[in-house]
C-alpha cells in the first residue's frame, strides 16, 4: 500500500509543513534557489533530479507561494524561480538542517555563511555573534569551505565556488561558453 501524501490526522504544524517541504529533493530546490539558482536546466544540472520530479516540486512551490515563477525571455518563453519572503523565511531551518548535519555526521564545512557587513560568521540561529542582530538573508555572505570540491563539473557548482549573497541571482556561464547539451537552456520545461 503507498503511503499517503498528507497527515490528516496529525494536529501538528511540522506536520503541515512537511505536506509541503517534506518530499525529497523539495528543501535541495529551495536550498539552490536560496544560493541565487534561478533556471529550470540550472537546477536540473546542479542537483541531478529526474527532470518530472523537479517540474513537480517547481509546480507545488509556486503553488504553496515558496517561489514565484517569472518570465525573463518571450521568445522562445523562458521563466526564472525566484524566492518569495515564504521560501526565504525557510533559510533558518536549512540552516539548522546544515548544521545538524555537519555535527552528527563529522562533515568539514562546505560552505561558511557570514555577515556581509562584517565577516563574522553566523551563529546558530543565524545571527551575527560580533553584531548581535540576527542577519538578514540578503545579508548573509555565502563562501565556499574547505571540504567543497574546488574543480566541480557542472557549471553551478563552479559558480557557486565564488563568494555571494544569498538570494543574489547566480551568474552561470553564457549556453555558448563551455555547457553541455543538458547544461543548455532548451525552454521545454521552464514552462512549469
Amino acid at each position: 500500500m503507498a503511503l499517503g501524501k498528507d497527515y490528516a490526522t496529525q494536529e501538528c504544524s511540522i506536520a503541515r509543513a512537511l505536506e509541503i517541504v517534506g518530499e525529497r529533493w523539495t528543501l535541495l530546490v529551495v536550498r539552490d534557489a536560496l544560493y541565487g539558482v534561478r533556471r529550470y536546466n540550472d537546477f536540473l544540472v546542479h542537483l541531478g533530479i529526474p527532470r518530472a520530479v523537479l517540474a513537480s516540486r517547481l509546480q507545488t512551490l509556486i503553488a504553496e507561494g515558496i517561489l514565484d515563477k517569472r518570465r525573463y525571455q518571450q521568445s522562445p518563453p523562458r521563466d526564472e524561480y525566484v524566492p518569495t519572503e515564504r521560501g526565504i523565511a525557510l533559510w533558518p531551518t536549512l540552516r539548522s538542517l546544515g548544521l545538524w548535519g555537519r555535527e552528527h555526521f563529522g562533515e568539514a564545512p562546505l560552505r561558511y555563511f557570514r555577515h556581509a557587513d562584517c565577516g563574522t560568521e553566523l551563529g546558530l540561529y543565524g545571527e551575527c555573534p560580533a553584531c548581535r542582530l540576527v542577519v538578514p538573508v540578503a545579508d548573509v555572505l555565502m563562501e565556499p569551505g574547505p571540504a567543497l570540491d574546488p574543480d566541480p563539473a557542472d557549471p553551478v557548482s563552479r559558480a557557486l565556488l565564488e563568494p555571494k549573497r544569498l538570494t543574489a541571482p547566480l551568474h552561470i556561464p553564457s549556453a555558448g561558453a563551455a555547457r553541455t547539451p543538458a547544461e543548455a537552456d532548451t525552454g521545454g520545461p521552464d514552462r512549469v
